[in-house]
């Protein structure tokens, strides 16, 4: 009875444990392989990359010490500099790649509601003027057109 209200203690337990831990392929994603190919660490499909395999081999052995991802990150990022993380950070001027593409379709959003609504609100164009003329020429006009209906 006592083991078996260990194993569920266990058993529950565990989700918290592993949630508090990093996983490798976790801290992988979080970093740019330095290799030159824009992926990520865990995405570097270089065969024996020579950036790529020594962070793995290093987020391995930091991850048995029992480091946290947070600990390992800013190790790398101390090495690396900022460029090793794959997303920037929230801190300094950072924060405007974050921003700045929610902004961008935001703004295209109202400037697209702006234009369908100018459109759509138009006012009907004015009717056409009465020809301004001479009556004389009217005259003419509307008998030359009268003979023609009547030729028809």
């Amino acid at each position: 009875m006592g083991a078996a209200l260990v194993l569920v203690a266990l058993l529950l337990g565990a989700p918290g444990i592993a949630a508090a831990t990093a996983t490798q392929q976790e801290v992988e994603e979080s970093l740019t392989c330095q290799c030159g190919c824009g992926l990520t660490v865990h995405a570097c499909n270089h065969l024996q990359c020579p950036s790529g395999e020594p962070m793995k081999k290093e987020i391995a052995e930091r991850i048995a010490r029992g480091e946290d991802e947070p600990t390992i990150l800013s190790a790398f990022r101390t090495r690396y500099g900022e460029k090793v993380l794959s997303s920037p950070t929230f801190a300094g001027f950072n924060w405007l790649a974050w921003v700045t593409p929610f902004a961008a379709v935001l703004a295209g959003t109202v400037g697209v509601a702006l234009v369908i609504r100018r459109w759509s609100h138009r006012p009907p164009p004015p009717p056409p003027a009465a020809p301004a003329g001479d009556p004389e020429l009217r005259r003419r006009l509307e008998k030359e057109l009268a003979e023609l209906d009547r030729e028809r």
